[in-house]
């Protein structure tokens, strides 16, 4: 298959075959605050033929009480202690019956076609195995424009992939069988789980951008992971992880290589500015060592 996507037609849509089950996946952890405004949004999705999934990630408030009010319109797991996002949205897809898995985070929302236009695509495409929408960003009840940097790309798009994060969870649809084949996301990383798959997917499949915006994205408040810091070195350990899986071409792996040695030292810089020199030196000595050997050495995530 190439790298050119088709657009659905009235025909293609006519003869395609019967809509696929799509699997919605919510993971939520103390997010009733904004909980119900995600499951309404998918609620209210005109495609009809999905379930929806809401992974309670052991949340001590009232996301309880608020899951309870949808009994009988979605699925509800409670996770009884939090396992992180990563194993949440893993629990979600091992209970699923779809062939087709979407994700949405508890504080972002979808508009009304969102499911239609990339179900639509995979009856387009049935060589595709993911894609994205396009996306609209509200931070701080205000809406702004992403940068550059953050402009999202069709196709093979490991490289531009490899600074950060091109692909949005809650703006993708996937095959199962992709995320199966992918071993899900990486149970062991608080944050950046979502870089770490899209590495592992990216440097071997096309991901295909459908450029009407389908979805909402929100950030600003105090509990947004995108917006912890320290975030490069979780960043560093899925790179880590990427260059020893065998997957990458020469070049796919030279630019991974590049990668990892500037963002060890930016995170190497970071850490000295605050006194963390142990860790620092640590870094430091890692974005040297990965010139030298293609197995850096491992470090541990708590530091």
């Amino acid at each position: 298959m190439t790298n050119r996507l088709t657009t659905p037609s009235k025909t293609a849509q006519a003869d395609a075959p019967a809509h696929p089950l799509v699997s919605v996946i919510i993971p939520a952890f103390n997010r009733a605050w904004c909980l119900k405004k995600a499951i309404d949004s998918v609620l209210a999705q005109d495609y009809p033929h999905f379930e929806l999934i809401v992974v309670d990630d052991g949340s001590t408030d009232e996301t309880r009480n608020l899951l309870a009010e949808y009994a009988g319109a979605i699925k509800v797991i409670h996770l009884p202690a939090k396992h992180g996002v990563s194993a949440a949205r893993n629990r979600g897809v091992a209970a699923s019956s779809g062939t087709l898995i979407a994700f949405l985070d508890s504080d972002d929302y979808w508009y009304p076609q969102k499911l239609t236009a990339q179900v639509d695509f995979f009856n387009a495409n049935p060589e595709a195995l993911i894609c994205q929408t396009e996306e609209i960003w509200i931070r701080d009840g205000k809406r702004a424009n992403p940068k550059k940097k953050h402009k999202k790309l069709s196709g093979m798009i490991f490289q531009p992939s490899l600074a950060l994060c091109l692909i949005s969870p809650s703006a993708v649809m996937m095959r199962k069988t992709l995320f199966m084949k992918m071993d899900g996301f990486d149970e062991s990383l608080p944050a950046c789980e979502d870089y770490d798959l899209w590495l592992r997917i990216t440097c071997r499949y096309p991901v295909y951008l459908i450029s009407t915006p389908h979805i909402v994205k929100t950030g600003g408040h105090e509990d947004q992971l995108s917006s912890a810091e320290g975030l490069d070195k979780f960043r560093i350990h899925a790179l880590k992880k990427i260059l020893m899986s065998g997957l990458l071409t020469d070049r796919q792996y030279r630019d991974a290589q590049e990668m990892l040695k500037t963002k060890c030292r930016i995170y190497a810089d970071g850490c000295m500015k605050h006194g963390r020199r142990t860790v620092a030196t640590y870094y430091y000595r890692l974005a040297e060592e990965v010139e030298k050997k293609p197995d850096p050495p491992a470090d541990p995530l708590d530091d």
